[in-house]
């Protein structure tokens, strides 16, 4: 059992970095795109909806291929913590009561794809081997 665990790690790696990456395009999407359900506030690309739509929509896509995973990482998990603080935080302590379960759960994904890397399905490899 402890083999097969071991042979499969890397491509379960790359699974949770591409469905996590496709999960969080899909703010990115909503806020520049008004897709695939639109936003519920008028949009604005110079504000800190705007900018984290940008880096939602694009750094996911990056995740999404596996480039330059570990930066793309770190920076979208700083962009979760800040979220979390900035818009979920102060309406309670409690993550299920103020909505901040999702930021958290990003946040902590992408920590840890900026530690693992991008597993054995991505660009990253691909680029590494050359």
């Amino acid at each position: 059992m402890e083999n097969f665990l071991k042979y499969w790690r890397p491509s379960i790696l790359s699974v949770l970095r591409i469905v996590s990456a496709f999960l969080f395009m899909q703010h990115g999407a909503q806020k520049l795109l008004g897709f695939p359900v639109a936003q519920r506030a008028p949009f604005d690309l110079f504000s800190l909806s705007g900018i984290a739509g940008v880096l939602e929509l694009f750094g996911g896509a990056l995740l999404l291929i596996g480039l330059f995973t570990r930066p793309v990482a770190f920076l979208l998990s700083g962009l979760m913590a800040f979220a979390y603080f900035i818009a979920h935080a102060p309406r309670g302590f409690w993550p299920i009561a103020n909505g901040g379960e999702l930021a958290i759960m990003f946040c902590f994904v992408f920590l840890y794809l900026s530690f693992a890397g991008g597993g054995s399905l991505s660009i990253d490899v691909l680029l590494r081997r050359r």
